[in-house]
C-alpha cells in the first residue's frame, strides 16, 4: 500500500510523525512525505534550507518532498497566517502537478488543521482515503491561544472544521477526550479511533547515547522541563514557582528547549535574581534526551488553564513515563488524571504555582527510594498502555482494512 504522509512539520523538526513514518516503512508500506521547509520553533529556516531549496530529500530511505512556505517568525500575526496559508497553497499545487497516486494519506494534525487540505485535494482528484491524526482540536486551540476573538471568525472556523471532518474517512485522536468535540462537529463515532502517542525507541532502549557532560547541568536536585518554551506552557507560573523555592538553593529548575517565550524567561531570571537556581541550557536532539532525562530528579510538565488543554495528553508525557523518572505536573484534565492514575508523581491544578512549589519541595525532601518507586510506576504504566508496537498494530489494522 502506498501512503502519503502530509505534515507541515517534519524532520529535522522534532515531532512524532518522524517516528511514525519510519515505523510504517519498517512494516512494509511504501511511504512518501509531503512537508514544508523546517522553521519550527525558531521561526526561521534551519541551516541549509531556503524558500525554494531543497525540494526533495531522503529520510531513512523515505522520499521527502518539501514545498515552499513562509517561515513563522515569532509565531504571531500575519507571519503565522502566511506560514499556514503558504503550506496549503504550495502543498495543494504540488499534489496537482506531482500527479502520483496514493492509496491513503495520513495528516499529522497539530495546529494548524488546515494542513490537511493538500490531502483532501489528493482525495478529490485521485480518490485516495484520508486519515487525520488529531494532536490538537480546532477551533478550540485557536481560542485558547487568544488568536480569535470574533464570533463571526469562530463561526467560519467551525464551519471549516466540520467540512474537513466530513471529507475525512477516519479521524484518529491522541486523547479519548477529543471524541465528543469531533462528534459534535459531524463525524460519526464509528469513524473515530483512539491512537495515542508513544515514547520513541530511544526512550525505551537501555543504550546510553550521549555524554552527560555535554548538557552542562547544575549540581543539585534538578527539576527538568523539556520541550517548547511557549505560551501554552505557562512559564509565568513556572517562574513564580521557581521564585518560591529560592530558600532551597539546592533545588535547580532546568528549562530545556526553545520557543517564543525563551527571551522573556531569560529576562525574568535576571530581574528576579534566579541565576543560581533557574537554567536554560538550550535545545538538544531527540537522541540525546534519554541521557538528559537520566540526570533529572523530577521531570516537569505544565499547561495553561484552558479547556482545550484539559482534553489533551501532552506529547511529552509518554517519554517522561518511559524514562522511569517521577513527574511533576501543573495542569488540568487528562494529563493530571494520568499522572495520578499511574501514581508516577505529583499533580496540581494549572496555574497553581504555589502548590507546584510545594510539591517540588516535598519531592526534594522525600526519600530517594520512594521517588524511584514513583518513576518505575510511570514506566510500568507506559509499557502497559502506550507501548509503541501495540499502538502501531491498532493503526495498521485500520490502514489494512481501508484497502478492502
Amino acid at each position: 500500500m502506498r501512503i502519503l504522509i502530509v505534515s507541515q512539520y517534519f524532520w529535522p523538526e522534532n515531532f512524532k510523525i518522524n517516528d511514525l513514518a519510519v515505523a510504517l516503512k519498517t512494516r512494509g508500506y511504501e511511504v512518501v512525505i509531503l512537508t514544508g521547509k523546517p522553521n519550527y520553533p525558531q521561526g526561521k529556516f534551519f541551516k541549509g534550507y531556503g524558500f525554494f531549496s531543497p525540494h526533495k530529500e531522503s529520510y531513512k530511505g523515505i522520499d521527502v518532498y518539501r514545498v515552499p512556505l513562509f517561515p513563522r517568525g515569532n509565531g504571531s500575526g500575519i507571519r503565522l497566517l502566511l506560514n499556514y496559508l503558504s503550506f496549503v497553497f504550495f502543498g495543494s499545487f504540488f499534489i496537482l502537478f506531482h500527479r502520483k497516486k496514493y492509496d491513503l494519506s495520513i495528516t499529522y494534525a497539530i495546529s494548524p488543521i488546515t494542513q490537511v487540505f493538500p490531502a483532501l485535494v489528493h482525495k478529490m482528484f485521485f480518490h485516495s482515503k484520508v486519515y487525520i491524526w488529531l494532536q490538537d482540536l480546532w477551533p478550540e486551540s485557536v481560542v485558547a491561544a487568544g488568536k480569535v476573538n470574533s464570533g463571526f471568525a469562530m463561526y467560519l472556523l467551525n464551519k471549516m472544521v466540520r467540512s474537513i471532518y466530513k471529507n475525512c474517512d477516519k479521524v484518529l485522536v491522541q486523547s479519548e477526550a477529543f471524541t465528543e468535540s469531533v462528534i459534535n462537529k459531524g463525524m460519526k463515532e464509528s469513524n473515530i479511533h483512539y491512537i495515542p502517542n508513544w515514547a520513541e525507541d530511544v526512550f525505551t532502549s537501555s543504550v546510553v547515547l550521549a555524554d552527560p557532560a555535554k548538557f552542562h547541568l547544575p549540581d543539585g536536585f534538578k527539576i527538568v522541563f523539556a520541550g517548547n518554551i511557549g505560551e501554552a506552557q505557562d512559564f509565568e507560573s513556572l517562574i513564580k514557582a521557581a521564585s518560591l523555592t529560592k530558600d532551597y538553593p539546592d533545588i535547580k529548575w532546568v528549562f530545556v528547549g526553545n520557543g517564543r517565550k525563551k527571551h522573556w524567561v531569560q529576562e525574568q531570571i535576571k530581574l528576579q535574581k534566579l541565576e543560581t537556581t533557574v537554567f536554560l541550557p538550550g535545545s538538544f536532539p531527540l537522541e540525546d534526551m534519554p541521557t538528559l532525562y537520566a540526570q533529572a530528579d523530577i521531570l516537569l510538565i505544565s499547561l495553561k488553564d484552558k479547556d482545550i488543554f484539559s482534553l489533551t495528553i501532552p506529547v511529552k508525557l509518554q517519554p517522561y513515563m518511559a524514562s522511569g523518572k517521577p513527574i511533576a505536573g501543573m495542569l488540568n484534565g487528562v494529563g493530571a488524571e494520568l499522572i495520578n492514575k499511574a501514581n508516577c508523581g505529583f499533580a496540581c491544578p494549572a496555574g497553581d504555582y504555589v502548590s507546584l512549589s510545594g510539591l517540588v519541595i516535598k519531592a526534594y525532601q522525600m526519600n530517594q527510594k520512594l521517588l524511584l518507586e514513583l518513576g518505575l510506576n510511570g514506566k510500568n504504566y507506559h509499557d502497559k498502555n502506550f507501548q509503541k508496537e501495540l499502538i502501531l498494530n491498532n493503526l495498521t489494522s485500520l490502514i489494512d482494512a481501508s484497502a478492502n
